[in-house]
């Protein structure tokens, strides 16, 4: 994955911007962070549900938390090593977080979610 690829799959969904965050390349919904770029270029920084955060760092080793993110609901995604699926759960999870209610109700009727 690359940060094209993720960029793709954050378009596909309604309402997402690409924008910057901390001088990096950034998703947003309404205004509202989901992921950012790392400096590195090859990182990923998401947000995500902090009760989900255990079971996800468990079962996928292309995910992990350094120091600085513990205290935010975010996971760090190391980006050439992680599965497309996954990547895609997590910016749709991270956009269905701060979307509007109305959006993410008709982006789950339409896929008869």
């Amino acid at each position: 994955m690359r940060w094209d690829d993720v960029v793709a799959i954050g378009l596909a969904l309604p309402g997402v911007e690409v924008g910057s965050a901390y001088g990096t390349p950034a998703l947003r919904v309404g205004g509202a962070f989901m992921c950012r770029l790392k400096d590195d270029g090859s990182t990923l920084a998401i947000r995500c549900d902090p009760d989900e955060r255990p079971l996800l760092l468990d079962a996928h080793a292309s995910l992990y938390v350094t120091p600085h993110y513990e205290a935010w609901p975010m996971v760090l995604v190391d980006l050439p090593t992680a599965e497309p699926d996954l990547v895609r759960e997590l910016v749709e999870d991270a956009w269905v977080e701060k979307a509007p209610k109305r959006a993410v109700e008709t982006f789950r009727a339409d896929r008869g979610a």
